[in-house]
């Protein structure tokens, strides 16, 4: 068990951003889906085999299409195109292992699911790249299936904080409360691809939000415009931001009638890409006051791969530090060093905010989280 950890102290920020881009957006699709499909090879393995096997299916592109939205309804021209790749183990023992058919129902299954407007049979190509995975990386995955403590098999390092500041909470209500069921019933021209800035200022806060509308449901301008407003009054009158400043679709350029009108509730059918890792980090949320790991964690493995674990992990024992009372606030810091056991870190760094407990009591709950992590996959892709 590592000794390595550092307790400091964290100094406060007075103006902050944060970023939340929604489920319809690019990038997100693109992480969703490789998550996704991470957690189908998983059930798979586990049933077939009993023991979860190497994979790390975290590298995707989405590629827009072309289309032209018209009020009352348009049509998308060129199709979107979906590139999964990764590595994977595809047979073992002499059985194939059908990774490319699960990665591709996978991806139309969550489609179908979570982009209503969106035709998976004409608007979007969908295709399977992932090979098998080098002999070395898979050496030191198969620890695991011999009820060993994982070797990390990246040294990457993670990065987590707790809790949530007033600016970070509501960008992801905002996000959550468009794309939330009721709010489409109520508000079926709302897209799904929602992507909100929160900003906050000396005086006040400000959130932009680009929300796509969907074209069938718009019959004019006016009618657009009207539609904006009353979504915007329904964000604040929701979420009581009547002292806070709302803007929506700024781009938007009402004399040569340029605004926001797409075919599918997602800016993929015309051009705007996506691809894994440029979207949320693990907590939500993109934030560039506040640390955290660039790294891309959707579809990497739960068992071994640090790059994803330690950002989970950072998030929880920072969440458990100030949940205990020892702390008001934490951030704490983890790095590994491929091939050594994922429980024992090169490094565990705390920076806290009124530390109310001694530093003995903090190594103690940060020794007993890392003691447990041989399980927890489990926490992460909740099967």
């Amino acid at each position: 068990m590592t000794s390595n950890i550092i307790i400091g102290n964290l100094v406060d920020d007075t103006i902050e951003m944060a970023e939340r881009k929604g489920l319809g957006h690019p990038d997100a699709i693109c992480d969703a889906i490789s998550e996704q499909i991470s957690v189908e090879l998983c059930k798979y393995y586990l049933k077939e085999f009993g023991a979860i096997m190497h994979h790390n299916v975290d590298k995707a592109l989405l590629i827009g299409g072309q289309s032209k939205p018209a009020y009352g309804g348009g049509e998308v021209v060129q199709p979107m195109s979906l590139i999964i790749s990764g590595r994977a183990t595809s047979q073992t023992n002499g059985k194939k292992i059908p990774v490319g058919e699960i990665a591709i129902e996978t991806a139309k299954q969550w489609l179908r699911k979570n982009i209503r407007y969106l035709n998976i049979e004409k608007d979007i190509q969908i295709v399977s790249r992932i090979r098998p995975g080098s002999e070395g990386l898979v050496e030191l995955f198969n620890r695991f299936g011999k009820g060993e403590v994982p070797l990390a098999n990246d040294t990457s390092f993670g990065a987590g904080y707790y809790p949530n500041t007033k600016i970070e909470s509501t960008v992801i209500k905002i996000e959550q409360l468009l794309n939330d069921q009721t709010t489409k019933s109520n508000f079926p021209y709302i897209g799904e691809d929602i992507k909100v800035m929160g900003v906050k200022g000396p005086e006040r806060d400000y959130y932009t939000i680009a929300m796509a509308l969907v074209d069938q449901h718009i019959s004019d301008l006016d009618d657009y415009i009207s539609k904006i407003e009353r979504v915007k009054k329904y964000i604040s009158t929701n979420l009581d931001l009547s002292r806070a400043v709302v803007y929506i679709n700024t781009a938007d350029d009402y004399a040569k009638e340029s605004i926001y009108l797409t075919v599918t509730g997602t800016s993929a059918e015309h051009g705007d890409d996506g691809q894994v890792g440029r979207g949320n980090r693990i907590n939500g949320l993109i934030t560039p006051y506040r640390p955290m790991s660039l790294e891309a964690t959707s579809g990497k493995n739960p068992i071994s791969h640090t790059g994803k674990i330690y950002n989970y992990f950072t998030m929880d024992l920072s969440r458990a530090v100030v949940t205990n009372k020892f702390a008001d606030e934490a951030r704490i810091f983890i790095v590994s060093q491929i091939g050594k056991p994922i429980n024992e870190p090169h490094l565990l760094h705390f920076q806290l905010k009124n530390r109310k407990v001694g530093k003995e009591r903090i190594s103690n709950l940060a020794r007993g989280k890392l003691a447990g992590l041989s399980d927890y996959w489990q926490r992460i892709t909740l099967l």
